[in-house]
């Protein structure tokens, strides 16, 4: 394009003051989190604060017996057991997230420094993106990405692809205003940073620059933290505060009862004494300890390995996760925010059907495609890829689809004249030698009624009433409709005549001899497993709503499409973004369950949508690929982007959808919830357990014996065991049956009353049986198990334990809650405990188990206080502990043979 002499450009002065007043045209990288902070925020889990505080007193205890009672090391080995906890649990998802964020990185830095053309005072020049200031004037050519915001003052056949921000892959741009199209997001003479050029050319004044510009102000809405709790954390917030006030409560009546005991015992010192003192110490110490046992030094590992699972699992089903909350947040959405374009629909604009009437040669068809067309095809890939305007893009691959090589077609027929695409004329035209007419031939295409109104007969005089019919068919179902004409000129036209004659034909002052061929319609088509993907979300109690910044026509067809929107619905459930905008946030929040389509959306309406959502209690999930989609993404509980969306998209986003499909967010909707349900059961493993210790400590403190687990026995039931079961219920494999599901309340503690119920229970059985165990141990003298079912071994005076009693005492508790594990991994599932398919990892961690109680009893020695148990004892035990899981499966198939009612 050349030089415009009625434009002139900034003098070298008048940039400069115009960068001092507006700034450079760059966007504000986000400031990047340190890592050690990102460390630090690991430690603000309830969980591990809990942890913390236990920590510090197990500390205080172990610094106590060593200089205080003169005790060995072994008193360090609690605290040491749950900082170590601690430590893996931070450390692993920090270090997990951190792989991820590698991972996923993906190039975000655009290049400031490519050139762009622009008229400055001096004429035309070339300057770097970054150099470009409000107020220059910059020359727009195809292919040409626009570098700043602004205001077309020339335009051409001009056509921008401005799908990163609205969702629109081609708008066609004009300066007259009588060609302004109404319904478009942005104005018709606007052009905007980060679109790009798809054809014709034009000129454009700057108004806005770098962080002003439409993209900058998307990009730092998407950079905001609005510091969206997610339901898994509120849930973990409500059991930390359930753990902490509960065993601080028990904590305290044992030293309000252990204190009246000692007034009420006739035979002790007075409280002012200082056995009392001692005693009172004591008991404090025992308080302290019930604490520490109360804590579940196990969960925060058994989340952070569940979370870490299941995000790489999700990744074989192309679910790239980047943040490990956003795993189990999907299984609590209940509303899922989608756009259109390369999400529902393939992006990709195609012939949906042609309708081609007479007997016209199919070679006029195709050379009138292949010769009238500013498009070509990349055909360097796999796949070939449209280039330019796509919907003449759409004709070409259909050429292609049909064995019709256009380029060698186009090669044949010499271009010998040509009247681009107008806004204004709706059609072009190309004036070609044809060696199929053997003449010089005129091949018009363009919006239907006005080609056919250029047009003296119709092939196969079809009626134009019957035309226009299928016309408006093609129009109600959102679809693009080209006309395509031709005519073989006279010999009485010669060539040097053939642009005057195109000019007149563009101004409509002449009508040629032309033959009306046929209309074809072109639409971006759905996604063939998008209808049955948003089905299965439907069914398992999910809203879907589109925000797309399509027509409303287009938009409510595609709903209808995916089986979203019924025609009894279609009008109050489709919402443009105008009217969207103009609603008060009352109005918004009764409409909202209503809507589900909002169309000609702008970047904001899609952020305020997700906002009032959550504001009304929903759990948000967003899927977006364009630069507009940011805000959204970064506001929502979980964003999903696209895989081959833009960078600024995939950096708001939590979770990318590789393959770009539908389906693969009910996938990660389905790991979701059963990612929840493995991490209620390892609640439901490790609180019966922590019951049951707790009892014990308890009754012990009341009946003056000490515990009979030592502190490294803890140890290894309360963190490498529970790290075992962690790692056993997190791979269990995602269950298909969730889906069939509503979405789990909110305000539904992570407890539930069937847990609560098994928790008090079978931690209260396992109890009793230990309690009794331990009785008969301190009145038996017991050298076997076979001693146990010997009259001769009782009636002795009670005594401590033996290091074989205590032994024993060991792995049956370790046993009992072997066993138990089972159970748990059946519990919400509807299968036995012994339903092991596909559950490798949960038979090896399980079989590890077994070994490892075996090694540390046979091999252990004093670190553990044991001694080693015979090959019958072993055998006894694990055949004496097994009904543990023979009755949870008598249960289980008693409760499958109810009838349903």
């Amino acid at each position: 394009m050349q030089s415009t002499p009625q434009y002139t450009g900034l003098t070298p002065q008048q940039v400069e003051e115009s960068r001092r007043a507006h700034g450079p045209n760059v966007l504000t990288p986000a400031k990047a989190t340190p890592l050690w902070k990102q460390f630090l925020a690991k430690f603000t889990d309830p969980l591990i604060i809990i942890l913390l505080v236990a920590g510090a007193l197990s500390i205080g205890i172990s610094c106590y017996e060593y200089w205080g009672l003169g005790e060995g090391v072994a008193v360090f080995f609690e605290p040491i057991g749950i900082f170590i906890a601690i430590l893996l649990a931070t450390g692993l998802g920090f270090l997990l997230e951190v792989k991820a964020e590698k991972e996923f990185k993906v190039l975000s830095q655009v290049n400031d420094d490519e050139p762009v053309r622009v008229l400055r005072s001096q004429g035309p020049t070339e300057v770097p993106r970054r150099d470009v200031v409000v107020g220059d004037l910059v020359y727009l050519n195809q292919g040409d990405e626009v570098p700043a915001d602004g205001k077309l003052l020339e335009a051409t056949s001009l056509s921008i692809d401005e799908s990163t921000l609205t969702g629109e892959p081609s708008c066609s741009k004009t300066t007259d205003p009588e060609h302004f199209d109404p319904e478009a997001t942005y104005p018709s003479d606007s052009v905007l940073r980060g679109t790009k050029v798809l054809d014709g050319h034009g000129l454009m004044r700057v108004e806005r620059v770098g962080d002003a510009t439409e993209n900058g102000k998307v990009m730092t809405e998407a950079r905001i933290d609005d510091g969206v709790k997610t339901p898994l954390s509120e849930q973990l917030s409500r059991l930390g505060s359930l753990i902490s006030y509960g065993s601080y409560t028990v904590a305290a009546l044992i030293v309000m009862g252990r204190c009246i005991m000692w007034g009420l015992d006739p035979t002790c010192a007075p409280y002012l004494s200082v056995d009392f003192a001692a005693y009172l110490l004591q008991t404090f110490m025992i308080a302290v300890t019930l604490i520490v046992v109360a804590v579940p030094e196990g969960l925060p590992m058994a989340v952070t390995m569940s979370l870490a699972y299941s995000m790489r699992r999700m990744l074989r089903t192309k679910n790239l996760v980047r943040k490990l909350h956003a795993c189990e947040t999907m299984g609590a959405t209940t509303v899922i925010c989608t756009d259109k374009t390369g999400t529902l629909t393939q992006n990709q604009m195609q012939v949906y059907r042609t309708d081609f009437f007479g007997h016209t040669p199919a070679d006029i068809i195709n050379e009138g495609i292949a010769v009238n067309s500013t498009a070509s095809l990349d055909l360097s890939g796999d796949i070939p890829k449209p280039l330019g305007n796509p919907t003449e893009g759409a004709l070409l691959l259909w050429l292609q689809a049909n064995g019709v090589d256009y380029l060698a077609l186009k090669d044949k027929a010499p271009e010998l004249a040509e009247l681009p695409f107008s806004t204004e004329r709706k059609f072009m035209a190309t004036i070609v030698n044809s060696p199929v007419t053997c003449a010089p031939t005129l091949y018009i295409k363009g919006a239907p009624e006005i080609v056919m109104s250029l047009c003296d007969q119709v092939a196969g005089d079809v009626p134009r009433d019957e035309i226009n019919a299928l016309l408006t068919g093609y129009q109600n179902q959102a679809m693009r409709t080209l006309g395509l004409a031709y005519a073989t000129l006279p010999p009485t036209l010669k060539p040097e005549e053939y642009d005057t004659f195109l000019q007149q034909l563009g101004q409509r002052k002449i009508t040629p001899d032309a033959t009306f061929l046929g209309v074809v319609a072109i639409s971006d088509p759905v996604r063939g497993d998008v209808p049955a993907a948003v089905q299965e979300v439907l069914d398992a109690g999910i809203q879907v709503k589109i925000v797309t910044g399509d027509t409303p026509n287009t938009a409510r067809e595609i709903g209808r499409q995916i089986g979203l929107v019924s025609p009894e619905d279609a009008q109050q459930s489709v919402i443009t973004g105008p009217d969207f905008a103009a609603l008060s946030d009352e109005e918004l929040e009764s409409r909202i369950n209503d809507l589900k389509v909002i169309a000609r959306a702008r970047p904001g309406d899609k952020k305020r949508l997700v906002e009032t959502l959550q504001k009304l209690g929903q759990v948000v999930a967003v899927t977006g690929d364009g630069t507009n989609d940011a805000p959204a993404l970064k506001a929502a509980h979980v964003g999903l982007s696209m895989g081959d969306g833009t960078s600024v998209a995939k950096e708001a986003s939590d979770i990318t959808i590789i393959d770009n499909s539908f389906t693969s967010i009910g996938r990660a909707v389905m790991w979701g919830r059963s990612l929840y349900l493995n991490i209620q059961r390892f609640i439901l493993f490790q609180m019966t357990v922590n019951v049951a210790a707790c009892l014990i400590v308890l009754a012990g403190a009341f009946m003056g014996t000490e515990s009979p687990l030592t502190v490294t026995q803890m140890l290894w039931v309360n963190l490498i065991m529970d790290t075992f079961a962690a790692m056993a219920l997190a791979s269990l494999p995602p269950s298909p049956e969730v889906m069939r599901n509503k979405p789990r309340a909110r305000t539904a503690f992570i407890i539930s009353q069937s847990m609560r119920n098994a928790i008090l229970w079978v931690g209260g059985i396992f109890f009793a049986l230990l309690f009794v165990f331990l009785w008969i141990l301190h009145h038996a003298d017991i050298a076997s198990v076979a001693d146990l079912f010997r009259a001769s071994s009782y009636g002795v005076a009670m005594h401590d334990l033996t290091p074989y009693e205590l032994s024993l005492f060991f792995t049956v508790f370790v046993f009992l809650q072997f066993w138990n594990l089972f159970n748990a991994r059946a519990w919400a599932s509807g299968h036995s405990g012994l339903s092991l398919k596909d559950c490798g990892e949960f038979e090896f961690i399980a079989l590890a188990i077994i070994v490892g109680q075996i090694i540390i009893v046979q091999l252990g020695g004093k670190f553990f206080n044991v001694v080693p148990l015979t090959f019958i004892d072993w055998v006894w035990i694990i055949i004496g502990t097994s009904p543990v899981l023979w009755i949870g499966e008598i249960l289980r198939a008693k409760k499958s043979q109810k009838p349903s009612h």
